[in-house]
């Protein structure tokens, strides 16, 4: 089981540093320098962090700070979930999901939640769309390497 919490300015480093380790197998893999966020600064987890209509949450297994999420909202029933990751000995455990869940249940107005994908990254799609989320239609080309793909789940 995991729990979330929110991320404070003396988390930014540790975040920072896990987001790294998250993302540069992908960007290595793509090579989308101007997307991926193994390639931002420490500012945008202080963005984050700090962001008036949004949260960032930490994810905390076993007393271990493993991962995290952020949640931006609009008009307060618009949520979209950009980025969340997870150190990369913690993937694979079921972390992203229950993580998802918990985020959802957090917040009960919501009307819709999106993200985005790489729709090459077929392990991450099955399970967004496992969760109830389904593609949108809206597709980019990153670099001819890569896609990125929105996906939408409309609340009941």
């Amino acid at each position: 089981m995991i729990h979330l919490e929110p991320a404070t300015d003396s988390d930014a480093l540790a975040l920072f540093e896990l987001q790294v380790a998250a993302f540069s197998p992908l960007l290595k893999k793509y090579q989308d320098y101007d997307t991926n966020p193994a390639n931002e600064t420490i500012d945008r987890v202080y963005a984050r962090i700090h962001h008036p209509t949004g949260c960032f949450l930490k994810i905390i297994a076993d007393g271990q700070l493993v991962g995290a999420i952020c949640i931006r909202w609009n008009e307060d029933v618009y949520f979209r979930i950009s980025p969340l990751f997870l150190a990369p000995d913690a993937q694979g455990k079921g972390f992203a999901k229950q993580a998802m869940l918990l985020a959802e249940a957090c917040y009960p107005q919501a009307e819709t939640w999106e993200l985005s994908s790489l729709f090459e990254e077929t392990k991450t799609c099955e399970l967004y769309e496992k969760m109830g989320y389904v593609e949108i239609g809206v597709r980019k080309s990153l670099n001819g390497k890569a896609t990125l793909i929105q996906y939408q789940k409309i609340m009941a």
